[in-house]
């Protein structure tokens, strides 16, 4: 697979191309380090876009590691789908899935070896205490009262802390680096916890984790990694990367580069948040298709290439450029399937329209193109016969003036078929519109009638052949552009309550077919996915991935 490339800003790429042309890098690295404590999301697919990306275009490699240094709130169950996220978008990683946890008996050896050189000590202090000792940004810290330990001590305590003899708390690791620094990062780091916690991947083994400070850049540095890609907030902790680099014998010296993270409207992206929706019900697991995680977009519809289409648009600068306008998003799908997308009829609100002057036994069959613009795609047999399914919202009793769709004594052609006038409305005693019974015009099948124009092109589904279709009206979960905005309030505050309205509605034939995932343009309606877990032969559901309607590309010509 080739990345897409655009005129979108790059600076990394930029960056990389001028040091191969000046010949100060020859083979680049990079690295997609997720922690397996959830589900991807969009922010992460930019950062996989990124990083195997830039693999890709420069020749190099992309390595998948995992950074399981939190066994407490790691799962196997998220390394698994975060393996799936990352083949799904079309990547590959170089050799075998890495892990943080495969370093943790070098990382130890480093841990000794720094309190060896007098730069590491064990402190007593508790948690609490550690952070009033920390100072503040206008205040410089203070040493803790353990700062001065001889290295025997404190080797023999941190080995202590290995055998797992201390409580959870009880004492850390730090490094001993500079109590006055104006960046509080390089204020004696944490580098080991006590966690008595069975790891997912070394079992039993340690009752001691390294802090994902500690485990990052040596990590990065064990794989040969060149170019240590990661979001801004991590800018600040650079000075203490590179002075673990500067102070242990690591085989490799990479070098670290921020860009901005990806902030987008109407969503939220942490995972702690998101974590919440699940575990309160408030959305059908991390795959729910509402949800800004790659499985839940998957499940929406979302291809990977509009995906990757959008992490190219979007670009990658240091500035924070505020929030990306979700209209964005919608585009690169809605571009995708406009142009990839099997076209289907499908009602949603069905009204019957008998047609009295066609015979109760007459059926036609018509061979309508699979896409307008594919050869390539199997054609559909449409059956027309005397009763149909056309949507409610094409009738109108007292229509207005520019309603060109169906109304009392007004003709419309159904799609790919004759004209139809409506000759009469059939409603029940309590005055609901139960059916309309029309007439056709037989002399208009692919031609114009006689004398007069019809503006109207409705959709419609025969009554006799439609298969029943559970449809899933997704919408923006939130309704506010930054639902986590305002930090005191609760975000939950902000649901959207018609995030989901289900319907059910009925398809043409060809819709029987549909395999999981299998993604439809649905005339005059908007692109569709079969879901991959609920549908079934004979329990068809599809959800929404995306209107018709496309606000970014119309934002653009106004532009």
């Amino acid at each position: 697979m080739t990345t897409e490339t655009s005129n979108a800003p790059n600076f990394i790429r930029n960056q990389i191309r001028e040091e191969i042309e000046a010949g100060r890098s020859q083979k680049i690295v990079t690295r997609f380090p997720p922690e397996p404590n959830g589900f991807l999301h969009i922010g992460h697919a930019k950062s996989i876009c990124l990083n195997f990306g830039l693999a890709e275009q420069f020749g190099g490699d992309c390595h998948l590691r995992f950074d399981d240094t939190n066994p407490a709130k790691e799962e196997q169950a998220y390394i698994d789908a975060i393996k799936e996220d990352v083949h799904w978008l079309g990547f590959q990683w170089a050799g075998d899935i890495r892990f943080a946890s495969d370093y943790f008996d070098q990382l130890y050896a480093w841990a000794q070896h720094l309190v060896k050189e007098g730069k590491a000590y064990v402190d007593d202090l508790s948690p609490d205490e550690i952070r009033e000792y920390r100072g503040t940004l206008t205040e410089a810290g203070r040493p803790s009262p353990y700062r001065d330990r001889s290295a025997e001590e404190n080797l023999d305590l941190l080995e202590r802390m290995r055998q797992g003899e201390f409580a959870e708390g009880e004492k850390v690791l730090r490094a001993k680096i500079d109590m006055a620094s104006p960046n509080i990062n390089l204020r004696d780091p944490i580098l080991y916890r006590i966690r008595h916690a069975s790891h997912h991947q070394t079992g039993d083994k340690w009752k001691i984790y390294p802090s994902y400070d500690f485990t990052h850049g040596q990590s990065d540095a064990i794989e040969g990694i060149t170019h240590s890609v990661c979001t801004l907030e991590f800018e600040d902790h650079r000075p203490l990367y590179e002075w673990f680099l500067e102070q242990l014998p690591v085989p490799a010296k990479p070098r670290q580069i921020e860009f901005a993270r990806l902030n987008l409207n109407y969503t939220l992206t942490s995972k702690r948040k998101l974590k919440l929706l699940v575990d309160n019900g408030i959305v059908d697991g991390w795959d729910d298709p509402r949800m800004p995680t790659i499985s839940g977009m998957r499940r929406r519809g979302y291809t990977p290439a509009s995906i990757r289409k959008f992490c190219e648009m979007i670009g990658v600068t240091r500035a924070d450029g505020g929030l990306v306008d979700i209209a964005m998003l919608t585009h690169a799908i809605r571009s995708d399937l406009e142009d990839n997308a099997p076209r289907a009829m499908c009602v949603l609100k069905p009204l019957k329209v008998v047609l009295t002057n066609v015979d109760a036994d007459h059926e036609e069959v018509y061979e309508v193109a699979g896409h307008p613009a594919r050869d390539d795609m199997p054609v559909r047999r449409i059956p027309f016969t005397r009763e149909l399914w056309i949507d409610r919202d094409d009738f109108m009793e007292e229509p207005p003036k520019k309603f060109f769709r169906l109304a009392p004594g007004k003709e419309v052609r159904l799609r790919n078929s004759y004209v139809i006038r409506c000759d009469e409305v059939v409603k029940d005693e309590a005055g609901e519109i139960q059916e309309l019974r029309c007439s056709v015009d037989f002399d208009t099948l692919g031609k114009n009638p006689e004398g007069r124009k019809v503006k109207g092109v409705i959709h419609w589904v025969s009554a006799s052949h439609g298969v029943p279709i559970e449809v899933r009206l997704y919408d923006n979960l939130f309704l506010v552009e930054q639902p986590d905005k305002d930090k005191d309030a609760d975000f939950l505050e902000h649901l959207n309550p018609e995030s989901l309205v289900t319907v059910q509605g009925v398809g043409e034939p060809s819709l029987a077919d549909a395999g999981n995932e299998d993604r439809y343009q649905f005339e005059r309606v908007g692109y569709f996915c079969a879901d991959r877990y609920a549908s079934r032969p004979d329990h068809l559901v599809f959800n929404r991935t995306v209107g018709l309607k496309d606000t970014w590309a119309k934002m653009q010509k106004k532009g």
